[in-house]
């Protein structure tokens, strides 16, 4: 296996134990901690740096169906970032977030799950 991929599989993996952090904190509190905001902000930091990894490593080409699933889910996680973070600073600390910041948070976490996993088995398929 390509080593830039390799090394995006590995950084991925961290991205996914950030955001679940991150995002299950948040749905079970249903609160904004400093934690919280770390974790998440950590996740979509690694998310980036194992995507262009991954970029660099593919035989593939930039877009390809798993390629777009993995931006969308990206983008998706960096709007819930920068959603939580707006929030943080326009509310005092404690405040319980609003459903809608709560549920679209919980979207775009089974959205990204959802990418991570198709590349998992697109993976699996290939080395099969």
């Amino acid at each position: 296996m390509n080593p830039f991929s390799l090394t995006g599989i590995i950084i991925v993996q961290i991205a996914l134990i950030f955001y679940s952090i991150a995002i299950l904190s948040e749905q079970r509190k249903r609160l904004i901690t400093s934690g919280i905001l770390a974790f998440l902000t950590l996740g979509v930091l690694f998310d980036i740096t194992a995507t262009t990894f991954m970029i660099i490593g593919s035989s593939r080409g930039v877009f390809t169906l798993h390629g777009l699933l993995g931006y969308s889910s990206l983008a998706g996680m960096l709007a819930d970032t920068i959603l939580i973070w707006r929030f943080s600073r326009a509310h005092k600390p404690g405040e319980r977030v609003t459903n809608r910041i709560h549920w679209y948070s919980l979207g775009a976490y089974l959205w990204w799950i959802t990418a991570y996993i198709t590349g998992g088995l697109l993976v699996a398929l290939r080395h099969a």
